[in-house]
């Protein structure tokens, strides 16, 4: 990416440290995505971790690209310079040391830099509601024969139907409430929108605790490549109970149901539910560190004080 003459590093790494993070950090995703690389190779579909890909666009081999993050150069090795120096947003010091590139990182980025940080930040300033039991995946197909996944209803779908109009709906993430059948549409205490995000993403919603994931990848090379693979880590968690709890029927994957329509399963439902939001909210909290790295300090306090009506909402 060129040579620069400015150096605003927090640390640079020898090589005989980032070496072994980086290729750790390789099997560690291949490891994580082997799965998913083996289906691809014979077209074989999963409903619950084709997710993680189709949805959230995960590339394995971006994936597995280690990154120091935001502040860290790569000190050269006797092989010679990292290869992050020939990857997009890096730039070279003359001493051979790699790093990212900020200002041209924030040149193209900044408007999704400063997004992110204000939604993260808002989400994090919240309680954990934690009384939706999933019900959205059921909304998505109330009074509809036609279903996003090839699996069967475990109740069937007058059963299903019956579930979504004896519980209240109260799904606050538009990525979720974007996909309900017409006739639930109306069923949804809160109407979300794209424009409404900032205002209602709530730390304990799965959907929102899942996007870690999507927020790091936006932030590119930015993250740290532990993080990057943590926040991965945590939405194929999360995306596992969201479709336990669904109304779909999983023992063709092995997966026994959480019976939201039960008590107990509301019970199991809500504990796995505030143990995901703990995990989530430590991994926010460092997504939006690398965010007020990027942006400097006066410009993160003006950011957070543009978001802070909406906090706490």
């Amino acid at each position: 990416m060129g040579i620069k003459q400015v150096r605003a590093l927090t640390t640079t790494l020898p090589s005989v440290t980032w070496i072994p993070l980086a290729r750790a950090h390789a099997e560690r995703a291949d490891e994580m995505t082997a799965g998913h690389r083996s289906r691809r190779a014979t077209g074989e579909k999963h409903a619950i971790e084709d997710f993680l890909y189709d949805y959230y666009g995960t590339r394995p081999a971006q994936l597995r690209r280690w990154h120091p993050g935001v502040g860290a150069g790569l000190a050269p090795a006797p092989a010679g310079l990292a290869e992050q120096g020939t990857w997009k947003f890096y730039m070279t010091f003359p001493d051979g040391v790699v790093t990212l590139d900020q200002v041209a990182f924030l040149h193209a980025r900044g408007e999704s830099v400063r997004y992110i940080h204000g939604l993260l930040t808002a989400t994090a300033s919240r309680p954990v509601f934690s009384g939706c039991f999933g019900l959205h995946e059921w909304a998505m197909v109330y009074r509809d024969p036609d279903h996003r996944h090839p699996l069967p209803l475990r109740l069937g779908q007058a059963e299903t139907d019956r579930v979504v109009e004896q519980n209240p709906i109260r799904c606050t993430h538009f990525d979720a409430f974007r996909f309900f059948t017409p006739e639930a549409v109306g069923l949804n205490r809160l109407q979300p929108t794209r424009a409404t995000q900032v205002d209602l993403d709530q730390p304990g919603c799965l959907h929102a605790a899942m996007d870690v994931h999507k927020w790091a990848q936006k932030l590119g090379p930015a993250v740290p490549g532990a993080l990057a693979l943590d926040c991965f880590a945590l939405a194929g968690d999360i995306r596992l109970l969201d479709m336990q709890a669904s109304p779909y029927d999983l023992t063709s994957y092995g997966h026994e149901p959480v019976k939201i329509e039960t008590p107990e399963g509301k019970a199991e439902y809500v504990a796995r539910q505030r143990e995901f939001a703990r995990r989530a909210a430590a991994l926010r909290a460092r997504l939006i560190r690398v965010c007020e790295e990027l942006m400097g300090p006066e410009n993160a306090v003006r950011n957070r004080e543009a978001v802070a009506p909406f906090n706490h909402r």
